[in-house]
Order: C-alpha cells, then sequence, then structure tokens
C-alpha cells in the first residue's frame, strides 16, 4: 500500500507531467495553426513526457528498473544469452551476471540449455517472474489511474486522444527496435 505523502508526490508529478503533454501535444495541435508544424519539438516534448512517467510511476521497492526491465524484455522475447541481455539493457556482462545471478536466486529467472546448441546456456524468466512483472504491473496501472482519476473530464478524455495517437508510434519504435527511419511523405497531425 502506498502511504499517504508518497502518493500526494506522485500525484503532483502526474499532475504537472499530464498537464505538461496537455499543453505540448493537445494544445500544440491549437497552436499549429499559428505556426509551423515542430516534429522535433513534438519529439522532445513525447520523450520528455514518456521519460518523467516511467521515473515517477516506477516502484523501485524490492527491483531495480534494470531488474524489471531485463525480466520484461525475457517474458516478451523469450530465453537470451547473457551477453545479448547485457547488450541490450545497456550494461557491462559482469553487471549482468550479477543482476542474473540475484534473480536467480530469487526464483523469477533460471538457465536453460539453448535447444539450438547444447554448448550455450540461456537465461530465461520464470513463471515467478511473469508472476512478479504482472503483480508490478497490475499496481502501475492502478496507481496511474488513481492519479488520473483527480483530473478535469477534458483532460482526461484528452489524454486518452494523446495516448491512443502516439501508441502506434511507440508500438514500431519496440519493432523496429529504435532504428531511425527515413523520412516518410508528409501525413496530417490530425490537428485542423
Amino acid at each position: 500500500m502506498i502511504n499517504t505523502q508518497r502518493y500526494h508526490r506522485l500525484r503532483d508529478r502526474a499532475e504537472i507531467f499530464i498537464g505538461r503533454l496537455y499543453r505540448r501535444v493537445i494544445l500544440g495541435c491549437v497552436e499549429e495553426t499559428h505556426s509551423a508544424y515542430d516534429p522535433q519539438a513534438t519529439a522532445h516534448a513525447l520523450a520528455e513526457v514518456a521519460s518523467a512517467v516511467v521515473r515517477a510511476m516506477t516502484d523501485r521497492r524490492g527491483m531495480s528498473f534494470t531488474a524489471a526491465s531485463t525480466l520484461a524484455r525475457l517474458e516478451r522475447e523469450g530465453p537470451a544469452r547473457l551477453t545479448a541481455l547485457a547488450a541490450a539493457e545497456g550494461v557491462t556482462q559482469p553487471s549482468m551476471t550479477q543482476l542474473v545471478q540475484r534473480l536467480e536466486r530469487q526464483g523469477l529467472v533460471a538457465r536453460v540449455d539453448d535447444p539450438e546448441d547444447g554448448r550455450v546456456t540461456l537465461v530465461a524468466v520464470t513463471d515467478a517472474g511473469r508472476d512478479v512483472l504482472a503483480e508490478r504491473r497490475q499496481a502501475r496501472d492502478a496507481r496511474l489511474a488513481q492519479l488520473l482519476a483527480g483530473l478535469p473530464e477534458e483532460q482526461q478524455q484528452a489524454l486518452g486522444t494523446t495516448v491512443r495517437t502516439t501508441l502506434p508510434l511507440v508500438r514500431r519504435m519496440f519493432e523496429d527496435d529504435v532504428q531511425p527511419r527515413p523520412p516518410a511523405e508528409q501525413h496530417s497531425t490530425g490537428c485542423t
């Protein structure tokens, strides 16, 4: 259970971040009629808001961000070599080795043989690891929903529209493994 002081800090941060998102992304459409559309400014605003929300909503009790990210990657992508995990998470191999050993002691990951190469050992998330991830996601979503419920209806609707607009972009970034795309044809921004 979140203590009252922490809840109020999180609520205040979320209101600030959501206000920024609302002003930059939604109201940016209104301002666009008076000035040229600036994809760089929108990209910066989106990255800033995403980063801020991650920082504010990450439950750091009991598990580091890297540990949670590694578990989620294993759940999403399947078993992986330790070296591939280290590279994907942006940490050194010795750091990933220590992290995997800790997660293994907690029963959240297990080492398994590579079915294609018996000499190779892979790291895989366990059912207990999946359960921990599901609990963390559920708690995070509940916290965020509680914070959003305090917003005026107009802002809730605007934020919902913004999320539905940006989600396909974020999914494409993950699918493309965050590789830059060549400039595409001009598309409507959805603002008139």
